[in-house]
């Protein structure tokens, strides 16, 4: 599976069933940048188990801040479309990766 960008539009219906990381970026961020290529390599790992999705906030502010996301990069684990966990910050693959087991 490719990584999906959500938007406010979207979201709901992207991530409302099963185990969905979310990752609220822009393309100014740095460590947005640097946990790109980690996002792809879990996909290509676990995007059988898992849907891993982005959404720009400078153009979903609204899904952003229902979510009140005050810093990027910012993860959120949704299952079901219920946030069962989340990160701020660029993280290793192996704590991503970590963050989503605990939730298969």
């Amino acid at each position: 599976m490719a990584i999906a960008h959500v938007t406010d539009q979207n979201f709901a219906t992207e991530t409302g069933s099963g185990l969905v990381l979310v990752d609220f970026w822009a393309p100014w961020c740095g460590p947005c940048k640097m946990i790109a290529p980690v996002l792809e390599e879990l996909d290509a790992e676990m995007g059988d188990k898992v849907k891993i999705t982005k959404l720009d906030v400078d153009e979903n502010p609204q899904t952003a801040s229902n979510f009140g996301v005050m810093s990027i990069p910012t993860l959120l684990v949704l299952k079901n479309g219920e946030v069962v966990d989340k990160t701020v910050g660029f993280q290793p693959k192996e704590a991503l990766a970590g963050l989503l087991q605990k939730h298969l």
